[in-house]
């Protein structure tokens, strides 16, 4: 039988890593196996640079605060596994896919985006769209791109009327 303080100290954990996801925006899971001391310690710089950061649990915790989260990412937790979180969404992904460019060992599982269960694949497609920053820059550019055209014809109907005025 289970020492009580031992399950105490389990379940307790287990509520932290559903507190984590639940709060979360995203939270990612991801095999860090052969990445090397170095590498893990730059891969949290790059998490924490995006108000990001990871956590290793014992995949059976894992899998309970997921169950009681009704969340089956089952498939993920094979192997070692590590879980990125973050509030927001897409940050964590992006950090997570640039690096594992350059550090093979890491390998993307799979995840939770804004409450939902998401695939390889679909972190795949969030990985590639741009950051906030980088939307909102490319809506201002196209914004630019129709007032610039306005100032175009309204010259052009100023040049129009002083000529047809001489």
């Amino acid at each position: 039988m289970a020492n009580q303080a031992i399950i105490a100290k389990k379940e307790e954990v287990v509520n932290e890593i559903a507190e984590r996801v639940k709060e979360s925006a995203s939270a990612i899971l991801f095999d860090y196996r052969g990445l090397t001391d170095s590498e893990i310690t730059e891969l949290r710089r790059n998490l924490r640079d995006q108000n990001a950061s990871y956590k290793v649990y014992k995949n059976t915790l894992t899998k309970r605060a997921f169950d009681k989260l009704s969340i089956n990412l089952d498939d993920c937790l094979e192997g070692p596994s590590a879980i990125a979180t973050s509030d927001d969404a897409i940050a964590p992904i992006k950090v997570l896919a640039e690096f594992a460019k350059t550090h093979p060992a890491l390998e993307l599982k799979g995840g939770i985006v804004d409450g939902k269960e998401t695939s390889l694949s679909e972190l795949n497609e969030l990985a590639t769209v741009p950051s906030r920053d980088g939307l909102l820059t490319m809506f201002a550019a196209g914004l630019m791109e129709h007032v610039k055209n306005v100032a175009i014809c309204l010259d052009l109907h100023s040049q129009n009327l002083e000529e047809e005025n001489n």
